[in-house]
């Protein structure tokens, strides 16, 4: 759908310089969702994977984030065994909805109640990113935290545009729950993409 350089907004690797791939396609179709360009991917160019990891390489930052839509729908080996040929770490931001093919270096899952993930991919959890749009998503959060290595790293992210709404109780609920960490989405309050 689009391709960027930008920093991460989100999660553990906020802040650090990353290569935003972004796929088209999505069977998940969240309500709240920010790209619901991404859902059809007939409508978006296609691009090669030397096409896409050569325009990547133009820049200097070595993380190659591959997001949706929904990427885990596609088989992902190639790009990753190119990026990395190329220097880049690759992560990956899914649902966890499809099983994930290609060798990636981290795993944000985001688990969404419209198309629950699959255990493997919960086990290959890096970084549980639970985005809280109501009350109910604090059980919802618990009960994946509950499904992922002890190892992953725990967020709750307030739904963009019920943040002001929303964080307070997020923030209560992390005080009561310190395994957890707050996540927002930084490149919306600076503006980058």
């Amino acid at each position: 759908m689009e391709h960027f350089y930008t920093l991460q907004g989100e999660g553990v690797h906020t802040g650090k310089a990353a290569y935003f791939i972004r796929l088209g396609g999505c069977d998940v179709g969240c309500v709240w969702c920010d790209v619901k360009d991404s859902w059809d991917a007939s409508v978006h160019p296609v691009m090669t994977t030397e096409e896409i990891v050569n325009v990547a390489a133009q820049h200097e930052g070595r993380i190659a984030v591959i997001t949706g839509g929904e990427p885990a729908m596609h088989d992902l080996a190639a790009l990753c065994n190119a990026l990395h040929e190329a220097g880049f770490q690759t992560h990956i931001e899914t649902s966890g909805s499809s099983p994930m093919v290609g060798d990636l270096d981290w795993v944000t899952l985001s688990p969404k109640k419209f198309k629950a993930p699959l255990q493997e991919c919960l086990d290959k959890a890096d970084e549980l990113k639970v985005v809280v749009f109501n009350k109910s998503d604090f059980d919802w959060a618990m009960q994946h935290a509950a499904l992922v290595p002890a190892t992953c790293k725990l967020f709750l992210q307030p739904e963009w545009s019920k943040h002001d709404a929303i964080t307070p109780s997020i923030i209560d609920f992390i005080k009561a729950n310190p395994q957890w960490q707050l996540s927002l989405q930084t490149h919306k309050y600076i503006n980058i993409p």
